[in-house]
């Protein structure tokens, strides 16, 4: 914590807190006295999702900075479509505790408003998070994220394709299971690993 980067950065979010009053930062310490986890969000953002917090989207980058820690961005869209930021936190590492924790901190600073809905790319981890924290919201999976997915555990183009409609295609639930049903059949996916998954989760997804 001293004399090095994360020194560095608590003075920078506390130079933002003395021009920002609601500037808001929480973090954490490990026991060697390292930075842990880092929370921060400023008045645009809090004021954004006071109007617009009803759909949260929860999406982390992977460890793409040079101490391999997942950088998490809180997001969501306001009424001209432009996506808009909550807030940020750099996760010491990508457990249910550490979720938790992200996801009070962002209740406590945007003043105990839940969202409607959450959007993630399906994270287990995240998943308990949620319905720790935000019991009464409604997860939901990120289709680019499924649509990724998809496309690297589904090889056969076709079946690909009748996964993809069977998520976007707006239909009734028993034209969806006939939809999945026909899907299975004809490309033989009886036994695929990764489609019973999915199946299991098709609320979270489905459009139907």
């Amino acid at each position: 914590m001293r004399d090095g980067d994360a020194e560095c950065a608590l003075a920078y979010l506390q130079a933002k807190a003395d021009m920002d009053s609601s500037f808001f930062c929480r973090y954490t310490v490990d026991k060697e006295s390292r930075l842990a986890n880092l929370f921060w969000t400023d008045s645009q953002s809090r004021l954004d999702y006071e109007c617009f917090g009803d759909v949260l989207a929860f999406d982390t980058t992977y460890k793409t900075n040079v101490y391999k820690k997942p950088l998490a961005i809180l997001v969501g869209v306001n009424h001209h479509r432009q996506t808009t930021v909550f807030g940020c936190v750099v996760l010491v590492d990508e457990t249910i505790e550490t979720y938790i924790w992200v996801l009070q901190n962002l209740l406590v600073a945007m003043n105990n408003k839940t969202p409607i809905s959450v959007v993630t790319d399906g994270d287990k981890a995240m998943s308990a998070a949620i319905r720790s924290v935000f019991p009464e919201s409604r997860h939901r999976l990120c289709v680019w994220h499924l649509d990724r997915n998809a496309f690297a555990n589904l090889f056969n183009t076709e079946a690909y394709e009748s996964f993809i409609m069977c998520m976007v295609r707006y239909v009734t639930p028993d034209e969806f299971e006939d939809m999945w049903k026909k899907m299975v059949d004809k490309h033989n996916l009886h036994n695929h690993e990764w489609l019973h998954e999915m199946y299991a989760k098709k609320k979270k997804w489905a459009e139907a």
